[in-house]
């Protein structure tokens, strides 16, 4: 029996682009009392990382796949295939590195090797929707010799930046100060610049505040004015807006705002269409806000983003966008008298209405959403960053 043990060193969450950093310990975990006969030996160990791709058979129509290029041996238990099993279809792998060959260990001995690999910048980030799903794993597969392989697989998250594809890592080596009696580790600078970069455009692109306001009307006339400082945010953020509801001529009675996210499949892989061919879209409401406005002239709200949500892509197959979704709920009687009257001469009794005809109707504000340090994300929502697996 051989214990095998993976550990992200830094967490389960990456930005595309980065290295990911993975101890692989392999340990025999009977006594060192035992028997030299209790020695276990492995043939070999690789590693690799790749993304699976899922559809929902009845909301996308995906083309047949190309069966001209089978997998090699695909019924083989003997050929390492990091997907064997998975549902749906490997997307996009890395090439597989060998961490050891012809391993032998003594009872109570343990070994570890070091797995390193870039993740593929030009790959969609995790995502978990109704219509389609993204899943990153590093898979490591062992095999003893005439046995089968053996697969443990990492759960991965990896979050995606628009514009860090273009990017190159500067080579200034001739400007740059170094030391001969310090080691430098290329891939460690190249990792720091680029969460260094990434951190640079959200921080550019989320912390610019103007005031945009917004005039709120149905077919009678003007409800009141919703204002909002950004339309663009970071996981982890709050969406801050007010609404003055004093301006209006007509009386709003309740209100509620949802911070929603609408998963489109895109139009020729769509396997259902709505009413008068209007394409049918997925909505998740990730925080909501309702308000019973009958005395309210101003009032606001706030609504927090989700570390563990997925910011805003685009791909062949599905978008996702995100968006404020209001519902009014507003008076038909333009005299209401929603208080009683500020002086009167002698003391009565107000009653409110039992009943009042009411309208409703809804709008939509499109928002932007971008990546968060993956650091951040993996604090505030935390995964299994070590997995085990006995052979």
């Amino acid at each position: 029996m051989i214990e095998v043990v993976a550990e992200l060193s830094r967490g389960p969450v990456f930005l595309a682009g980065e290295a990911l950093e993975c101890v692989v310990t392999v340990t025999n975990p009977l006594p060192p009392t035992a028997t030299s006969a209790s020695s276990e030996a492995l043939a070999w160990a690789s590693a690799q990382i790749h993304c699976q791709f899922h559809a929902s058979e009845s909301r996308v129509a995906l083309p047949p796949p190309d069966s001209s290029q089978p997998d090699v041996q695909p019924d083989s238990q003997t050929v390492f295939l990091p997907h064997r099993g998975e549902r749906g279809q490997c997307i996009l792998s890395t090439p597989p590195k060998i961490l050891f060959c012809d391993l032998r260990l003594d009872p109570g001995e343990s070994k570890s090797y070091s797995y390193s690999e870039v993740l593929p910048i030009e790959g969609p980030p995790s995502f978990r929707g109704q219509s389609v799903k993204y899943v990153y794993k590093l898979t490591i597969g062992c095999q003893r010799v005439n046995s089968p392989i053996t697969l443990l697989r990492v759960p991965l998250r990896v979050l995606v930046l628009t514009g860090l594809q273009d990017v190159r890592f500067p080579q200034d080596e001739a400007v740059a100060p170094s030391s001969p009696f310090l080691e430098e580790d290329e891939g460690g600078k190249k990792d720091s610049w680029l969460a260094e970069l990434a951190g640079e455009r959200l921080m550019a692109a989320t912390s610019c505040r103007s005031l945009h306001l917004y005039n709120i009307s149905d077919g009678r006339g003007k409800v009141g004015t919703f204002g909002i400082f950004k339309s663009v945010y970071r996981l982890g953020e709050d969406v801050v807006g007010t609404l003055n509801l004093g301006e209006g001529t007509v009386a709003c009675l309740q209100f509620s705002v949802s911070l929603q996210t609408e998963e489109r499949v895109q139009p020729e892989y769509q396997r259902r269409r709505g009413a008068g061919g209007v394409p049918s879209v997925s909505h998740v409401t990730h925080a909501r806000h309702q308000e019973s406005c009958l005395h309210t002239t101003r009032t606001s709200f706030s609504l927090p983003i989700p570390l563990s949500s997925t910011p805003g892509f685009c791909t062949a197959i599905v978008s996702l966008k995100w968006r404020l979704h209001f519902e009014f709920v507003t008076s038909r009687e333009p005299g209401l008298v929603l208080l009683p009257p500020v002086e009167q001469p002698e003391p009565a009794t107000w009653t409110g209405p039992e009943q009042v005809p009411v309208d409703t109707f809804s709008w939509d504000l499109p928002i932007k959403v971008l990546p968060t340090s993956p650091t951040l994300a993996s604090y505030a929502a935390p995964g299994p960053s070590t997995s085990t697996i006995t052979i």
